[in-house]
């Protein structure tokens, strides 16, 4: 009796359910990381003391040629 051809045949049909099955993976995102969460709010805590409000310059009417 051989049992050469049942390996390809369990191989072949374990990639078929693989294939078929949902993901399960969480995207890195979903994880938090309280090192990156940290770092962003000191780099907005900076960005926010730095950032002077901006004053526009008033234009002055030049007087009429007559």
């Amino acid at each position: 009796m051989k049992r050469t051809g049942l390996a390809p045949l369990a191989i072949a049909i374990l990639a078929g359910w693989a294939i078929l099955a949902p993901a399960q993976a969480v995207p890195p995102t979903a994880t938090p990381s309280p090192g990156y969460d940290a770092r962003l709010q000191e780099q907005r805590a900076a960005s926010r003391a730095v950032v002077a409000p901006s004053v526009k310059p008033r234009r002055v009417k030049k007087p009429r040629a007559r």
